[in-house]
């Protein structure tokens, strides 16, 4: 049985991807973890895709999906301005 037929294998992408977000923040690696549990989760429910490429593609779906909702719940609403009373240097 191939590794990333394993859920336990999407999980443990998602702990190391989660981990980097938290040594690079910016959102740029939650996005993925997210995407890599949810994949997890659906492998662990039974609900796999036949092949190693399909595979990819609903991780990267996924991965997407999680990336847009973030940006919409912890992105900047409209009209809001970031403004910067002080500076570093002051």
């Amino acid at each position: 049985m191939p590794l990333w037929t394993q859920w336990w294998v999407w999980m443990s992408a998602a702990v190391v991807l989660a981990t980097l977000e938290v040594l690079v923040p910016g959102y740029i690696f939650l996005g993925f973890a997210m995407g890599a549990a949810v994949m997890g989760l659906l492998i662990l429910i039974g609900i796999s895709a036949k092949g190693f490429a399909l595979t990819l593609v609903i991780f990267a779906v996924l991965s997407l999906a999680s990336y847009l909702v973030m940006r919409k719940v912890f992105g900047l609403r409209t009209g809001q301005v970031k403004i910067w009373d002080t500076d570093i240097n002051d």
